[in-house]
């Protein structure tokens, strides 16, 4: 069940986006992750800055959460995110178990600044071979060793 939103927090992840944005680090979003009422995690788009793709504001705001809280399950943590979650963050935040996402602009406002995810979505809904980044499955039988080790270990930590 998603705690009561609290409209200081999107405030805060608003503030990160805009501050990035005028101190030149980085692209307009920002998010941070609440916990028990708390700020745990914050993050903001530093893409360009790290020269990684993957370093988007809810991202770098899960893996903050994660540090402060010693834990990869962010269960009863809600993001609070300047815009609606990419693909990308949005998959993120299911895997870290997010309880609720709270966002200010949303995916069309993103999209007017430049900032579309219409093709992601669009390209995932494609099949494999159909993708602007083809993928073609090999050696089947070899990986799934990988799994078979994971099932049969008993210090396997479920996620």
């Amino acid at each position: 069940m998603p705690g009561t939103a609290n409209p200081e927090f999107l405030r805060r992840a608003i503030s990160l986006a805009t501050q990035n944005v005028l101190e030149g680090k980085g692209g307009p979003f920002g998010a941070v992750i609440v916990h028990e009422g708390q700020i745990v995690g914050e993050g903001v788009n530093s893409v360009t800055a790290t020269n990684d793709p993957t370093a988007h504001a809810e991202v770098i705001a899960i893996r903050a959460a994660a540090r402060t809280l010693r834990t990869f399950d962010l269960a009863g943590c809600d993001v609070y995110s300047s815009c609606e979650p990419c693909p990308m963050c949005l998959a993120a935040a299911y895997w870290a178990r997010i309880r609720a996402i709270y966002y200010g602009a949303c995916a069309a406002d993103a999209a007017r600044a430049g900032f579309d995810d219409a093709f992601l979505y669009d390209e995932m809904r494609k099949e494999h071979a159909s993708r602007a980044i083809p993928s073609s499955q090999l050696l089947n039988e070899e990986a799934w060793a990988s799994f078979k080790a994971w099932i049969e270990s008993p210090n396997k930590i479920q996620y």
